[in-house]
Protein backbone atom coordinates (compact mmCIF):
# COMPACT_ATOMS: atom_id res chain seq x y z
CA UNK A 1 0.00 0.00 0.00
CA UNK A 2 2.89 2.37 0.75
CA UNK A 3 4.24 1.79 -2.77
CA UNK A 4 0.88 2.70 -4.32
CA UNK A 5 0.58 5.87 -2.23
CA UNK A 6 4.14 6.88 -3.16
CA UNK A 7 3.43 6.20 -6.84
CA UNK A 8 0.27 8.34 -6.73
CA UNK A 9 2.16 11.13 -4.94
CA UNK A 10 4.94 10.98 -7.55
CA UNK A 11 2.43 11.21 -10.41
CA UNK A 12 0.79 14.25 -8.77
CA UNK A 13 4.18 15.89 -8.15
CA UNK A 14 5.30 15.20 -11.72
CA UNK A 15 2.05 16.64 -13.08
CA UNK A 16 2.27 19.78 -10.93
CA UNK A 17 5.96 20.37 -11.63
CA UNK A 18 5.68 19.95 -15.39
CA UNK A 19 2.33 21.58 -16.12
CA UNK A 20 3.31 23.88 -18.99
CA UNK A 21 -0.04 25.10 -20.24
CA UNK A 22 -1.79 25.10 -16.90
CA UNK A 23 -4.54 23.08 -15.36
CA UNK A 24 -8.03 22.50 -16.69
CA UNK A 25 -10.80 21.40 -14.34
CA UNK A 26 -13.91 19.53 -15.35
CA UNK A 27 -16.90 17.43 -14.43
CA UNK A 28 -17.96 14.04 -15.74
CA UNK A 29 -20.76 11.50 -15.38
CA UNK A 30 -21.88 8.29 -16.99
CA UNK A 31 -22.97 4.69 -16.71
CA UNK A 32 -21.20 1.84 -14.90
CA UNK A 33 -21.59 -1.79 -15.97
CA UNK A 34 -20.04 -3.67 -13.05
CA UNK A 35 -19.74 -7.12 -11.55
CA UNK A 36 -17.55 -9.09 -9.19
CA UNK A 37 -14.67 -11.03 -10.68
CA UNK A 38 -12.27 -13.77 -9.58
CA UNK A 39 -14.15 -16.52 -7.66
CA UNK A 40 -17.49 -14.67 -7.48
CA UNK A 41 -20.46 -16.04 -9.44
CA UNK A 42 -22.82 -13.06 -9.67
CA UNK A 43 -24.91 -11.23 -12.23
CA UNK A 44 -23.76 -7.83 -13.41
CA UNK A 45 -25.27 -4.51 -12.37
CA UNK A 46 -25.86 -1.21 -14.13
CA UNK A 47 -25.08 1.87 -12.06
CA UNK A 48 -23.68 5.35 -12.52
CA UNK A 49 -20.75 7.56 -11.65
CA UNK A 50 -20.39 11.33 -11.24
CA UNK A 51 -17.50 13.55 -10.23
CA UNK A 52 -14.78 16.01 -11.05
CA UNK A 53 -11.30 16.04 -12.52
CA UNK A 54 -8.17 18.11 -12.99
CA UNK A 55 -6.21 17.85 -16.24
CA UNK A 56 -2.49 18.68 -15.97
CA UNK A 57 -0.71 19.32 -19.26
CA UNK A 58 2.77 17.82 -19.15
CA UNK A 59 3.40 18.18 -22.91
CA UNK A 60 1.32 18.53 -26.08
CA UNK A 61 0.78 14.79 -26.21
CA UNK A 62 0.90 13.79 -22.53
CA UNK A 63 -1.45 14.79 -19.69
CA UNK A 64 -2.07 13.52 -16.15
CA UNK A 65 -5.70 13.50 -15.03
CA UNK A 66 -6.61 12.75 -11.40
CA UNK A 67 -10.34 12.30 -10.79
CA UNK A 68 -12.65 12.11 -7.79
CA UNK A 69 -15.77 10.05 -8.55
CA UNK A 70 -18.81 8.82 -6.66
CA UNK A 71 -19.35 5.38 -8.21
CA UNK A 72 -22.35 3.05 -7.81
CA UNK A 73 -20.96 -0.47 -8.35
CA UNK A 74 -21.20 -4.11 -7.30
CA UNK A 75 -23.39 -6.90 -8.62
CA UNK A 76 -27.14 -7.48 -9.07
CA UNK A 77 -27.84 -8.39 -5.44
CA UNK A 78 -24.76 -6.82 -3.87
CA UNK A 79 -24.68 -3.08 -4.40
CA UNK A 80 -21.65 -1.09 -3.20
CA UNK A 81 -20.92 2.63 -3.43
CA UNK A 82 -17.35 3.87 -3.66
CA UNK A 83 -15.46 7.13 -3.66
CA UNK A 84 -13.09 6.25 -6.50
CA UNK A 85 -9.84 8.14 -7.22
CA UNK A 86 -8.28 7.25 -10.58
CA UNK A 87 -5.02 8.90 -11.70
CA UNK A 88 -5.00 8.56 -15.47
CA UNK A 89 -2.00 9.11 -17.73
CA UNK A 90 -3.37 10.32 -21.07
CA UNK A 91 -1.49 10.12 -24.35
CA UNK A 92 -2.97 11.96 -27.33
CA UNK A 93 -2.56 9.79 -30.42
CA UNK A 94 -4.41 12.30 -32.59
CA UNK A 95 -5.85 15.76 -31.98
CA UNK A 96 -8.57 15.28 -29.35
CA UNK A 97 -8.22 11.46 -29.19
CA UNK A 98 -6.40 10.02 -26.17
CA UNK A 99 -5.61 6.62 -24.75
CA UNK A 100 -5.60 6.45 -20.96
CA UNK A 101 -4.28 4.18 -18.24
CA UNK A 102 -3.58 4.49 -14.56
CA UNK A 103 -4.02 3.25 -11.01
CA UNK A 104 -7.16 3.69 -8.97
CA UNK A 105 -7.91 3.58 -5.28
CA UNK A 106 -11.50 3.35 -4.06
CA UNK A 107 -12.99 3.80 -0.60
CA UNK A 108 -16.26 2.02 0.19
CA UNK A 109 -18.80 4.56 1.44
CA UNK A 110 -21.97 2.44 1.46
CA UNK A 111 -23.22 -1.13 1.06
CA UNK A 112 -26.67 -2.52 0.28
CA UNK A 113 -26.93 -4.14 3.73
CA UNK A 114 -24.95 -4.81 6.91
CA UNK A 115 -23.91 -8.32 5.82
CA UNK A 116 -22.37 -7.02 2.58
CA UNK A 117 -20.72 -4.15 4.43
CA UNK A 118 -19.04 -6.57 6.86
CA UNK A 119 -18.15 -9.06 4.10
CA UNK A 120 -16.24 -6.52 1.97
CA UNK A 121 -13.09 -4.54 2.63
CA UNK A 122 -13.25 -0.77 2.83
CA UNK A 123 -10.45 -0.10 0.30
CA UNK A 124 -10.06 -1.36 -3.26
CA UNK A 125 -7.16 -0.95 -5.69
CA UNK A 126 -7.45 -1.25 -9.44
CA UNK A 127 -6.22 -0.31 -12.88
CA UNK A 128 -8.17 1.71 -15.42
CA UNK A 129 -7.60 1.49 -19.18
CA UNK A 130 -9.58 3.43 -21.76
CA UNK A 131 -9.87 6.09 -24.41
CA UNK A 132 -11.42 9.51 -24.73
CA UNK A 133 -12.24 12.15 -27.30
CA UNK A 134 -12.37 15.86 -26.52
CA UNK A 135 -14.04 18.46 -28.71
CA UNK A 136 -12.44 21.93 -29.03
CA UNK A 137 -15.25 23.46 -26.90
CA UNK A 138 -14.30 21.28 -23.85
CA UNK A 139 -17.02 18.63 -24.20
CA UNK A 140 -15.54 15.13 -24.02
CA UNK A 141 -16.59 11.48 -24.18
CA UNK A 142 -14.74 8.54 -22.69
CA UNK A 143 -14.90 4.81 -22.13
CA UNK A 144 -12.88 2.89 -19.56
CA UNK A 145 -12.43 -0.65 -18.27
CA UNK A 146 -11.65 -0.88 -14.55
CA UNK A 147 -9.94 -4.06 -13.39
CA UNK A 148 -9.85 -4.71 -9.66
CA UNK A 149 -6.41 -5.76 -8.48
CA UNK A 150 -7.17 -6.41 -4.82
CA UNK A 151 -9.35 -8.98 -3.09
CA UNK A 152 -12.29 -7.11 -1.55
CA UNK A 153 -13.64 -10.16 0.30
CA UNK A 154 -13.37 -9.78 4.06
CA UNK A 155 -14.64 -13.26 4.91
CA UNK A 156 -12.75 -16.37 5.93
CA UNK A 157 -11.97 -18.87 3.23
CA UNK A 158 -10.12 -19.09 -0.05
CA UNK A 159 -12.68 -17.33 -2.26
CA UNK A 160 -11.28 -14.20 -3.89
CA UNK A 161 -13.58 -11.36 -5.02
CA UNK A 162 -12.55 -8.39 -7.16
CA UNK A 163 -14.41 -5.45 -8.67
CA UNK A 164 -14.61 -5.23 -12.46
CA UNK A 165 -16.44 -2.75 -14.59
CA UNK A 166 -16.87 -0.81 -17.79
CA UNK A 167 -17.66 2.91 -17.77
CA UNK A 168 -18.97 5.07 -20.55
CA UNK A 169 -19.67 8.74 -20.08
CA UNK A 170 -19.30 12.37 -20.99
CA UNK A 171 -18.02 15.50 -19.36
CA UNK A 172 -16.94 19.07 -19.77
CA UNK A 173 -13.50 20.60 -19.23
CA UNK A 174 -13.49 24.32 -18.33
Amino acid sequence: MKKIILTVAAVFAFGFANAQEGIKFGVKAGANFTNFGADADTDGKTGFYVGGLADFTVSDKFHVQPELLYSNEGAEDAKLDYLRIPIMAKYYVYEGLSIQAGPEVAFKIAAENDFLDEATKSIDFGLGIGAGYELPNGLFFDARYNAGLSDISDTEGDAKVTNTGFQIGAGYRF
